[in-house]
């Protein structure tokens, strides 16, 4: 069996790349390269620069390739970009995942696995959120994404073929340099942008409803991100299903919490410098996780501060390393700890 893995250049697509080829999967890469990077991409690796929105080369690849299902990851998925431009998002979103669909169902391609955004549900009515929560997205970026969960459900009763849209909560962390979000617009990245350059990252909001004012999120580290992708693509190629699956760790940690640890963890001083809230920005979002543990067998192994400390590692190690010293407030802590 071989599978097409769309934005296989990207921050999660290069450690899902290599997630499935440690499982022994055989794996072939689409990237456009708009924000992926090349040297994620082992080589020997099947690899074709071209946008899922090029629906004629995506039928070719799946030809040539002998595809049998697909991992679709190729996405714009800044909140904040989507609120400025949100016609870019529903063109590289919604209408590259028709694309992809119709790409599909000319080849007779009937495996899918969607990579889907806890961004679906919006601001939920209560502390955690099961997959059967109400879906209120909040920008464009939700919004197309839940699209992207009718049209795949959609096509795949139409087609007949195997489906599971995994609703990932907020990814961090890095298994090597050359993995790392350097580029990323969430937290973590940002974070650690600012204490390389020696200035205090910003906090959005200081008066959420929450427990002390900054927004609430549940944080997986991408590794264990990537390991459920191979546990998904498992499931699609054993038979038909359809299944939209919550993927995070099930506890929840505030902007100022999280703050507070990677002072802990890199030793520097992570004080933030307070702005409004973002527009489309959710007080908090926790995942129920219960579905992700009894349909894939898979459950978050690796906590916030390893989260923390492979990311700062990865930065450090690599191209983004700091050419300016943070001013340093605390002793490191050990990785151990």
């Amino acid at each position: 069996m071989s599978w097409l893995l769309t934005g296989g250049a990207g921050y999660i697509g290069g450690h899902v790349l290599r997630a499935m080829q440690d499982a022994g999967l055989e794996v072939v890469v689409v990237d456009d390269l708009s924000t992926g990077d090349v040297r994620r991409v082992p080589a020997g690796t099947p690899f074709i620069v071209a946008s899922v929105l090029d629906g004629d080369t995506m039928r070719r690849v799946m030809i040539r390739h002998g595809v049998t299902g697909v991992i679709h990851l190729a996405a714009k998925k800044s909140v904040e970009e989507s609120m400025e431009d949100p016609l870019l998002y529903y063109r590289e979103n919604v209408v590259g995942g028709l694309s992809l669909l119709e790409a599909m169902g000319a080849t007779g391609v009937r495996r899918l696995v969607f990579s889907s955004s806890a961004a679906v549900y919006g601001t939920p009515g209560q502390d955690s959120v099961d997959e059967d929560a109400p879906t209120r997205p909040e920008s464009p970026y939700g919004r197309t994404k839940l699209v992207n969960e009718w049209m795949v459900r959609d096509a795949a009763r139409a087609l007949g073929f195997s489906c599971v849209s995994l609703r990932y909560f907020n990814v961090t962390g890095s298994a090597s340099a050359v993995l790392a979000d350097n580029d990323g617009v969430n937290l973590f990245p940002r974070v650690l942008r600012a204490l390389s350059r020696g200035e205090q990252p910003v906090l959005f909001g200081e008066d959420h409803p929450t427990r002390d004012g900054s927004c609430l999120r549940d944080y997986v580290h991408v590794q264990d991100l990537a390991e459920a992708h191979v546990a998904a693509a498992r499931l699609v190629a054993s038979g038909t299903c359809d299944e939209t699956i919550n993927i995070g760790c099930g506890t929840g940690h505030t902007v100022l919490e999280v703050l507070a640890a990677v002072s802990e963890v890199t030793g520097f001083d992570a004080t933030p410098h307070v702005q409004g809230r973002r527009p489309g920005d959710p007080p908090g979002v926790v995942a129920e996780v219960t579905k992700a543990s009894q349909v894939l067998n898979w459950t978050a192994r690796l906590g916030l501060r390893d989260m923390i400390g492979s990311a700062w590692d990865a930065m450090q190690a690599g191209p983004a390393a700091r050419r300016v010293r943070p001013r340093r407030v605390l002793d490191p802590v050990s990785r151990a700890s």
